[in-house]
């Protein structure tokens, strides 16, 4: 008998319908005497678990929930932040609350965090 690899059994699944494949999983419990999601599910969930640990610094999104009493000031630090004009800056202010900036790393957002504060807008990390 030839010897059947991993990469011929993947090739075969390929080629199946769903249904195949259903009834070639229930072959495989009724054969072996196993269910195969009681076995895989714990060990993948506790190999992933410390994989979100060891990420870095986490990214959010900076939104604007008001602008205050000086829009002038909060458009201008719109401007700097985003490199936007003048006009798509205050379109952006005027919409209210709106993500002024996407998936920033938390330690510079916070930083433009400050910076539009200190401007005396309204600001959330998300």
């Amino acid at each position: 008998m030839a010897k059947f690899t991993a990469k011929d059994f993947i090739a075969s699944l390929k080629e199946m319908t769903m249904l195949e494949i259903k009834e070639l999983i229930d072959a495989m419990k009724t054969e072996f005497g196993v269910d195969p999601s009681a076995g895989v599910a714990a060990p993948v969930a506790a190999v992933a678990a410390p994989v979100e640990e060891d990420l870095g610094p986490k990214e959010v999104n900076i939104i604007l929930t008001a602008v205050g009493p000086s829009k002038v000031a909060v458009i201008k630090v719109v401007r700097e932040l985003t490199g936007l004009g003048l006009i798509d800056a205050k379109n952006l202010v005027d919409a209210a609350p709106k993500a002024i900036k996407e998936k920033v790393k938390e330690d510079e957002a916070k930083e433009i965090a400050k910076k539009l504060t200190d401007a005396g807008a309204t600001v959330e990390l998300k």
